[in-house]
């Protein structure tokens, strides 16, 4: 296999069109490295505006493993985003499967998985679907990193009104690891940079952890703690996250993830929501 990683191939981000897959793509654009999107749909709104950015498009199916075998040659890395939510935690293993299976057919010099922290100690199922896919990568004959993101700041909803509110199922004065969206890409252009010294490794990531009562504040928001039975009742996989985020939690070493990229402008929580504000 080859272990080259010729800088004016493309990095193909899997899942550009979305949220994390697109910030990826941007932050490895924007450090001067040539893009490529893998995209069902050429012509859909979110892929043309990749494609505005100068971001290549090639069309593959997750569920199609020679369509992502002929999108997958010729790239210098592969960061290949997986989810669970659109059908459920085994197509989310499947798709992981079918992407590792793929890149080993392809010969794809550098496999970067975007997986979560703690995947493989958090008793949360689509944490565990992760680390299934994490296992599966470790088998196979493809260089690889895995990236390990804490709670995204993008996940936090306020719920408008005349006293806005921010409503979790967490004691307000639990740290929560977490991470902006900006700062996990421009994280993956610097390992992309870095590439031998994260051969073989797990990076777990946050850039900061504010409580609660922090959080709310810096939104101009009240905080109200919801009862964990209650997300329970609607979603047995978010109720089991957040009562590990309530109790264990991601135990990750903010400071020392910030001496490790020094060539990332973390963003804290309060200046994050001061810019959407």
């Amino acid at each position: 296999m080859s272990s080259a990683h010729p800088a004016d191939q493309p990095v193909l981000v899997t899942g550009a069109t979305g949220t994390q897959g697109g910030a990826v793509a941007r932050a490895i654009a924007a450090s001067g490295r040539p893009v490529a999107a893998l995209v069902r749909d050429p012509a859909a709104p979110r892929a043309v505006a990749l494609a505005e950015l100068g971001i290549e498009l090639r069309k593959g199916d997750l569920g199609d493993p020679d369509s992502l075998v002929t999108a997958f040659a010729g790239v210098s890395a592969l960061y290949a985003i997986t989810t669970p939510f659109e059908a459920g935690a085994d197509a989310e293993v499947a798709q992981g499967v079918a992407i590792v299976d793929a890149a080993g057919r392809a010969a794809v010099p550098w496999l970067i998985l975007a997986s979560v922290a703690a995947a493989d100690r958090a008793p949360v199922p689509h944490f565990r679907s992760k680390a299934r896919i994490e296992a599966h990568l470790r088998s196979a004959d493809v260089p690889w990193t895995v990236v390990a993101p804490s709670y995204f700041y993008e996940n936090v909803a306020v719920a408008p009104g005349e006293e806005p509110r921010l409503a979790l199922p967490l004691d307000p004065g639990t740290p929560l690891h977490q991470i902006a969206l900006a700062d996990l890409g421009a994280t993956v252009a610097a390992i992309i940079g870095r590439r031998e010294e994260h051969l073989g490794r797990r990076v777990e990531l946050a850039g900061e952890a504010p409580t609660p009562a922090a959080m709310a504040q810096a939104l101009g928001a009240v905080y109200e703690q919801v009862p964990l039975a209650a997300i329970e009742q609607r979603s047995a996989d978010l109720g089991a996250m957040y009562r590990f985020l309530a109790g264990e939690g991601y135990g990750i070493d903010v400071d020392a993830v910030r001496r490790t990229y020094p060539e990332v402008t973390w963003t804290t929580f309060r200046e994050w929501a001061g810019a959407r504000r």
